[in-house]
């Protein structure tokens, strides 16, 4: 038994050596794809941390905010679009709101030379509306064409928290309809000599297979991170294209690598577009369909009741509140001694919410 194991390792020693002296012909049989000039579905084959490194100096935190002023006009005016075209809207509001959105995401610098920078990102991480209209909801949750209130947005900043001067920047190009977006600012020469940019040529997503391996990069929940991936579906939609990489808010934006035969030959072939999101549930007057936006800026005041059903449509519990202020409520109810199959039903002036619940021995 001990000869035989001994006679096994002195015979892979001249194998060993001779994989050794041939590289070069086991590279091509172990990597037969690696020259086909495709992009690759095959993980890469050697270190690349450096290329990676010097791209992902390349990428930025975009943040962007838009500062609103709201005027809210009396139920009673019944003032539609037309007149309140005609108004003084300082005048006639019977309150005036304040109140600011955001959005954040990643940008690329594509372009940083004699005090000129170009940063290439999503258009709806710097999109906000100039005006929101919101209207009084009638009793059966329909909008009404009487205005409640209109926004009107005062201003807008987008900056990059470690460039010059604050580190605002302009949108300077954009196309909604793509969801692509071009920011800049002009600083001094020095400045920009720090500032690394993407200097890989751009592919082609038209290109890209089932399989094929990608690499993501951008700041989920605001730390720079590096992904990689496969791509599944390409060329279902024209320059669209799923990855299964793990995304979160801060991604879009985000530039996505192929490699066409072997690193380090990286090529951009798309940017983060759709990411998950998170969600706060708030109670609000039911949305029907053509009705216009609804202003979360301005709380629901009135009536809410809280229904609990059986699974036989039975009601079994129910919690009344009369000209309840607007705010956060707690709801609390006792059912562990009724074990089953509920629905709950929130009903307020033209609201409705309905969710299912299993209570367990």
């Amino acid at each position: 038994m001990i000869r035989k194991f001994q006679f096994r390792i002195l015979l892979a020693v001249p194998v060993l050596l001779s994989i050794l002296s041939c590289t070069s012909s086991i590279f091509e049989k172990v990597y037969p794809t690696l020259n086909d000039g495709k992009y690759d579905s095959e993980f890469p084959y050697k270190n690349s941390s450096q290329q990676l490194e010097e791209v992902s100096n390349s990428i930025r935190l975009i943040n962007s905010i838009a500062f609103y002023e709201s005027y809210v006009f009396d139920r009673n005016k019944n003032f539609t679009l037309q007149q309140i075209k005609k108004t003084d809207i300082e005048k006639d509001a019977v309150e005036k709101v304040y109140f600011n959105r955001t959005a954040s995401g990643t940008g690329t610098i594509i372009f940083a030379n004699q005090g000129l920078v170009a940063l290439l990102t999503v258009s709806h991480i710097v999109s906000f509306p100039d005006t929101v209209i919101s209207y009084f909801v009638n009793s059966d949750g329909a909008s009404s064409q009487f205005i409640e209130s209109i926004s009107i947005k005062s201003k807008q900043t987008n900056y990059v928290s470690d460039f010059p001067d604050s580190g605002e920047l302009d949108v300077i190009l954009q196309d909604k309809n793509m969801d692509i977006a071009l920011l800049g600012r002009r600083y001094t020469s020095n400045e920009t000599l720090r500032m690394t940019t993407f200097n890989y040529p751009w592919g082609n997503s038209s290109e890209l297979e089932w399989g094929s391996f990608i690499y993501v990069f951008g700041f989920p929940m605001n730390y720079k991170m590096i992904s990689k991936g496969i791509v599944s579906r390409p060329g279902k939609e024209k320059h669209i294209f799923l990855i299964d990489a793990v995304f979160n808010k801060g991604c879009s934006g985000g530039i996505v690598l192929a490699i066409r035969d072997g690193v380090p030959n990286f090529e951009l072939v798309g940017i983060v577009k759709s990411v998950p999101a998170d969600f706060e549930y708030t109670l609000r007057p039911l949305i029907k369909e053509r009705d216009l936006e609804y202003n979360p800026m301005l709380p629901y005041k009135g009536d809410v009741y809280v229904d609990i059903l059986n699974r036989h449509g039975e009601l079994v519990w129910r919690m009344h509140a009369d000209n309840l202020e607007a705010g956060t409520h707690q709801v609390v109810w006792d059912g562990f001694s009724s074990p089953g199959l509920y629905n709950t039903y929130v009903k307020g002036m033209g609201w409705d919410a309905e969710s299912e619940m299993v209570i367990y021995t």
